[in-house]
């Protein structure tokens, strides 16, 4: 018997499956969607499908909800434009925002929570300072994590608005300095796209590197059936022709992320039945099969399932960050400040 999280991949990958779907499984169908943040991409990918009535009342409102969310993200973005602007930087957006404001067929259903933006590191003091004036502050105060993020992260402590509560992840890079690969950040920037109303984007080669790098190579997958689907449909709109392919290869050898592209393309063809080069070799790794294992790791609740591969995969993201020593001071840190938090409950 196929499992409803199969079935929501099977959709996706294939909406003329829906007429094959009892009312009994739509629930279980729903319950995964949204819980992997993907309900109102289902929703779009079955526009103009028969569905039953509840379930076409359900991507109604999916479609209404993310509508608002999307327009929340275009007003967050021009807000960081707007503190920036006096600073001659434009912020290069990253993630969701990139595909909303570029008009990118991954925007489409696309739930869009925190606003990422990538900046050169060499002006990541002014532009903290130009965003703390115009009224965001620091989620986490704590001194060890405030030092942990500036020495050691990708981006600052994470920020939200006193007023409007959006939030802003400010990069300098796409993967943490501790971890092995080391992508070259100031040559992403270099090449970014301008589009328009003091915006940019990363390239297209670049903008699959760092969707690879966040999915693979940063993290523990969880949501990462979105991060998937958006890894398809960007490698859908940009590499149309072998030679795009070998182009997103070069590219991803600069960056030290070849790896990451690859695995992550091999599992986007295998679910989403995105194009495969067929110079980039056939052979399955083990790694990839227990990734595969773990995207689908969902009941019919939406619940999470296989809790020893998802630890094993959350102990390898943390791994793939820092070298052991260091992983084991923070992790007992953070156990021991957990510790004293409850205690003081």
């Amino acid at each position: 018997m196929t499992r409803p999280v199969e079935q929501l991949v099977t959709l996706l990958r294939n909406p003329t499956k829906a007429s094959e779907i009892s009312g009994n499984q739509w629930t279980d169908i729903l319950c995964v969607a949204r819980a992997e943040l993907l309900l109102a991409t289902l929703a779009e990918r079955l526009k103009g499908k028969i569905v039953p009535e509840a379930v076409a009342q359900i991507f109604a409102d999916a479609r209404t909800e993310c509508a608002a969310i999307q327009q929340k993200a275009r007003w967050e973005a021009q807000c960081a434009v707007t503190a920036l602007a006096p600073l001659g930087i434009p912020p290069i957006l990253l993630k969701g925002a990139a595909y909303l404001s570029s008009g990118l067929d991954a925007a489409k259903g696309r739930h869009i929570g925190d606003l990422d933006i990538l900046v050169p590191r060499d002006r990541l003091d002014h532009v903290e300072a130009a965003l703390l004036e115009n009224g965001w502050e620091w989620v986490k105060e704590d001194p060890y994590d405030q030092a942990y993020y500036r020495q050691w992260m990708h981006e600052l402590p994470p920020l939200i608005h006193r007023d409007r509560d959006g939030m802003i992840d400010v990069h300098h890079t796409i993967l943490p300095l501790t971890a092995k690969p080391r992508p070259d950040a100031e040559a992403m920037i270099e090449r970014a796209d301008d589009i328009g109303d003091g915006l940019k984007v990363l390239d297209p080669h670049d903008m699959l590197c760092h969707c690879a790098a966040h999915f693979l190579a940063d993290g523990d997958m969880a949501g990462g059936l979105r991060n998937l689907w958006d890894f398809h449909l960007l490698v859908s709109e940009f590499c149309t022709s072998e030679r795009s392919f070998g182009e997103l290869r070069e590219r991803a050898q600069s960056h030290d992320l070849w790896p990451a592209i690859r695995g992550t393309l091999r599992l986007a063809h295998d679910l989403y039945g995105t194009a495969w080069p067929q110079d980039w070799g056939a052979k399955w790794s083990w790694r990839e099969a227990l990734f595969r294992r773990r995207l689908l790791a969902r009941n019919g609740w939406g619940q999470e399932t296989h809790p020893p591969l998802r630890f094993a995969i959350y102990i390898r993201s943390h791994w793939l960050r820092m070298p052991p020593f260091m992983l084991a001071r923070h992790l007992w840190i953070k156990w021991r400040k957990g510790a004293d938090a409850e205690r003081s409950i």
